[in-house]
Parts: structure tokens; sequence; C-alpha cells
């Protein structure tokens, strides 16, 4: 139940979005669209409350309760920017509004840019961590969440592999080619 609830509130975020874009823009019709965006945050809760139940219920904790609790910190961690990229480009597409902006490619503006996607993902092992803390907590049986607390390691494993993929862009800065606006040109070599 809980694995199919995690595939009914992923299909229901990209509908709510895709519902929301399309009564912002086509239809016109700006508050209902944000109000369907504003629900998107309920499918987590829905989820939490299922998962909740569940364990109440008596269920034995497992991967199934661990994948929930990391999809609802991805969500929190990642779900607005997401949310927020598609406005843009829908906005500009169907609203007519100008392009939104391109993330930085080169230099220490993309290592910034990498290093704010990677804080919404030490975010979302944030929460997944708590969830699962509590979920043990609630459980109270060592014996019966191991399954759990195998999946903070996973989330903080994500986490920390991200991480070491933004430093990469930190310690090997990706050079603009030269002639692009705001690149310096290479100086000429003056004889000696």
């Amino acid at each position: 139940m809980i694995v199919t609830l995690i595939i009914v509130c992923e299909v229901g975020f990209w509908v709510l979005l895709a519902a929301g874009l399309f009564f912002r823009y086509v239809l016109r019709m700006r508050r209902t669209g944000l109000g369907l965006l504003l629900a998107e945050p309920l499918l987590e809760v829905v989820l939490l409350v299922a998962t909740a139940i569940d364990l109440e219920n008596g269920a034995d904790p497992s991967w199934k309760h661990g994948l929930a609790a990391v999809y609802i910190g991805y969500t929190v961690g990642h779900g607005h920017r997401t949310v927020k990229w598609l406005d843009g480009h829908a906005a500009h597409r169907l609203g007519g509004a100008p392009p939104p902006a391109k993330p930085p490619r080169y230099g220490m503006a993309r290592a910034r840019h990498e290093a704010r996607i990677w804080l919404g993902t030490v975010t979302g092992a944030a929460v997944a961590s708590v969830l699962l803390l509590i979920a043990m907590w609630y459980v109270d049986d060592p014996g019966r969440t191991g399954s759990l607390e195998s999946w903070i390691f996973i989330a903080w494993r994500a986490a920390g592999i991200h991480g070491l993929i933004t430093l990469s862009y930190a310690i090997w800065p990706k050079k603009a080619p030269a002639g692009l606006p705001g690149t310096p040109l290479p100086r000429e070599r003056t004889p000696r």
C-alpha cells in the first residue's frame, strides 16, 4: 500500500503541477492555478499520515516506510525549486514573460549554483532522517527498525555523493571559452 501511495503522490505532484500551470497561464485563472500549486505539499502530508497509520496498525517497518521518508525529504528539499523552475518556463512559453535566467555555466558562479542545489539534497536527507528517527522511536523495538536505520545511511550517502560532485565544481571550475561576453581575453606575451 505504501509503495502504491508513493507512486500516486509522485503522479499527483506532476498532475497538480501541470493543472496549476494550465490554470495560471492558459486559462488565465491565476488564483485557481496558485491554489493547485499550493495543494502539492498536501500530497506529502497524506503520505506521511498513511505511513504513520500503517506503523500504528502494527506493520513491520520495512524498506517501504524508509522510501516514503526519503521521498518526502526529497520533495521538501527540491520540490519548491522544481515548481519555481517550471513556473518560470511556463510563464515564458504560455504567459509572454521574458525567458527565465539560465543557471551559470562557468567558474565559481556555477559552483555556487550547484552548492545551492546540494543544500536541497542535505535538507532532504535531514528531513528524511528526522522522519525515520521519529518512526524508530514510535515503533520502539530496535530489532524491527533496522531497515529504517539503513535508510538514514542511504539518504546521507546520497547527500555525500552529491556533495562530492558539487565540490568538484569548486575545485575544477569550468572555464568559459574565449570570446564569450564577460570572459577576459588572453594576454599577449611580450618578447624579452
